[in-house]
């Protein structure tokens, strides 16, 4: 781009006039009008759609977009290497206006996000292009399927939680080469998706059989993004974390992922120090309480922590588990964000035993388990 900020060569223009007005004059189809056409990229899209601008007559304006249009639907592929797949729905609400004015409004915004980037300190997110973050969910209720078993991915070990999480929680909230670190490691699932997305991660898994798997699944998935990832083994309520961010030689971690045991739903050890292993509640809340006090000063200030957690049926009782450790991480002053409300269906606790469920839900008098919690607070 020159030093205005706009797309030099704009006599490219006159070539492409040459076409439209050939177009117009002997009503060649659309499709081989475009045939003719060499191949567009960013720069020459660009000035098509700035010469609109112009533009008096609302009916040819339109036209002249529609034909743009065809010509990215025609070269789909060609539009994704050129970084122009979101151009297509910015078109389609640039036709379905019903005034120039209004087209003109929607054109202006789609030549602002073809040159310009409006992101933030915490994600890489182009908000001048946000149509095209369709991956990236919103809504408070997560409704997903199967878990994701690709790559090194899978869901042999008792308790771990679908990747899409740690996917979705790391795309919001840090940018390549940020440092994630996840207080209950388990099989790794965190740091394999660090690996996907060009993370650096740190995990920690106190059992040194779980801690051997980590490394396998780990080890396993590519580093396209040559980041680091790290296991300590090791109890999180214990841990001096500022001895451990200085040996990786970074100042801070940009996220804090914890999906903590569900106190005692799941037994994962005998170890005493596993919190699954907790007798009381009280004991549970104050184990974890220990371990926010330990990651907290090693969080950069405004970055966020995430936690993963469910409640719990006890003794013919409800019990809000999740909501209580909430509370924990308010009371060391941190901000609730979100609540998120993700969907589970068969856990390895229920498989195949549904209607034994349904039957002991309808006998009791409770409804039986089908989510759990995420919560996203800020420092």
């Amino acid at each position: 781009m020159g030093s205005n900020g706009r797309y030099p060569g704009r006599e490219i223009i006159k070539i492409y006039n040459f076409f439209f007005i050939f177009l117009r004059r002997t009503n060649l189809s659309t499709p081989l009008f475009f045939k003719i056409v060499i191949q567009m990229n960013k720069k020459k899209f660009y000035i098509l759609l700035e010469k609109q601008i112009n533009e008096t007559d609302f009916n040819i304006f339109k036209k002249s977009i529609a034909n743009i249009k065809t010509r990215l639907s025609l070269n789909n592929k060609s539009a994704n290497q050129n970084d122009l797949s979101f151009a297509s729905k910015d078109l389609t609400q640039i036709l379905s206006s019903k005034t120039l004015e209004r087209a003109k409004y929607y054109l202006r915004r789609t030549l602002k996000a073809l040159t310009k980037e409006k992101t933030n300190k915490i994600n890489e997110i182009n908000l001048n292009r946000w149509k095209e973050y369709d991956d990236i969910i919103t809504d408070s209720l997560w409704l997903i399927g199967k878990r994701d078993k690709t790559g090194a991915h899978n869901g042999a070990y008792w308790g771990n939680f679908v990747p899409q999480i740690p996917n979705q929680l790391i795309k919001r909230y840090t940018k390549k080469n940020d440092w994630v670190l996840d207080t209950f490691l388990g099989s790794g699932t965190t740091l394999i998706e660090c690996k996907r997305l060009g993370r650096n991660g740190v995990g920690v898994e106190l059992l040194s059989k779980v801690v051997k798997l980590a490394k396998e699944n780990i080890d396993k998935e590519n580093n396209p993004y040559e980041i680091k990832t790290e296991i300590i083994k090791g109890d999180s309520t214990s841990i001096n974390f500022k001895e451990e961010i200085e040996k990786l030689k970074t100042k801070n971690f940009q996220l804090v992922i914890m999906h903590p045991p569900y106190w005692d739903i799941i037994k994962f050890s005998k170890n005493k120090k596993d919190l699954s292993n907790t007798k009381t509640q009280k004991e549970f809340l104050k184990n974890f309480g220990e371990i926010v006090d330990g990651v907290t000063p090693v969080l950069q200030k405004g970055r966020y922590l995430a936690v993963v957690i469910g409640d719990k049926y006890s003794n013919g009782e409800w019990i809000p588990l999740a909501f209580n450790t909430m509370q924990e991480v308010l009371n060391r002053g941190y901000k609730l964000k979100s609540t998120i409300v993700k969907n589970f269906d068969e856990t390895k606790g229920k498989m195949k035993q549904k209607e034994l469920w349904r039957y002991r839900a309808l006998a009791g008098g409770f409804y039986i388990f089908k989510h759990e919690y995420i919560f996203i607070f800020q420092k």
